[in-house]
């Protein structure tokens, strides 16, 4: 049974989050704080009681945008613990997705909560906390099909095609994949990407960036300088890429 923490600025958002916590079978107890300090010092006595203790806490669902202390900050207060709680972040901005998963997030949780999605949340913290869990077997998840990619929004898992996509962002070890629709962030660094899909027309402009010739409307040159525009977008080529990418799109034509 978790011991359950959520933070919330917010009070509707923070009853109806303990509420489902509550509600849960594999939630022992939940409870809540209003802010980052408060949990800070909820912490730090959960911590100080022990692992098995009365006011122990196993995970802490935090949301991000709060006022002095924020989300992201508490979080990495936490990695300087010998044991800390686990983390799943809930909040209403996808764009903080690369930044909690660098701190070790559990889980990134859109708002407004889904029941079923905070499920999936609890059930990962579960299985961390399980005292087997170092001995299980790690399954790997493997696309569908090399036409697709699945990408994860709110709890929705979404197969975008490879053909939709125009153009590739690198973030970190993480990639936002554009599309005439939108983006999308996937944890996958962009080079394995420029590998995957160096077959079918993409390739590597710049450091951060990974286009789709077919979607490639324009080549510009304005004082030494070279950029695409893919889309709506204009994108910077860097002088290394610049040669290869003129003579593949003249072989395209």
């Amino acid at each position: 049974m978790l011991r359950a923490l959520a933070v919330d600025d917010e009070r509707p958002s923070l009853e109806e989050l303990v509420y489902l916590l509550n509600a849960d079978p594999r939630i022992g107890t939940a409870e809540g704080a209003g802010d980052a300090t408060e949990a800070l010092r909820r912490i730090n006595r959960a911590l100080e009681c022990g692992p098995n203790g009365a006011e122990a806490i196993d995970v802490v669902f935090l949301d991000i945008n709060m006022p002095g202390l924020d989300g992201l900050d508490l979080a990495r207060l936490l990695t300087g613990f010998a044991r800390p709680p686990l983390v799943v972040f809930v909040t209403a901005h996808e764009d903080f997705a690369v930044q909690a998963f660098d701190l070790k997030a559990v889980d990134y949780i859109l708002k407004p909560v889904r029941r079923e999605r905070l499920a999936e949340a609890v059930r990962r913290a579960a299985e961390l906390r399980a005292p087997d869990q170092a001995a299980a077997p790690r399954i790997p998840v493997h696309e569908p099909d090399p036409d697709h990619i699945p990408v994860e929004l709110g709890g929705i898992t979404r197969f975008v095609a490879v053909d939709d996509i125009t153009h590739v962002e690198a973030q970190g070890d993480y990639a936002r994949l554009h599309t005439a629709k939108g983006s999308h962030l996937v944890r996958i660094p962009v080079s394995t990407l420029e590998e995957r899909w160096r077959s079918r027309g993409f390739v590597r402009i710049h450091r951060r960036h990974l286009v789709a010739l077919r979607h490639v409307g324009e080549l510009r040159l304005d004082a030494g300088t070279v950029s695409v525009v893919v889309g709506a977008e204009e994108l910077q080529v860097s002088r290394r890429h610049a040669r290869e990418l003129r003579d593949l799109l003249m072989r395209r034509t």
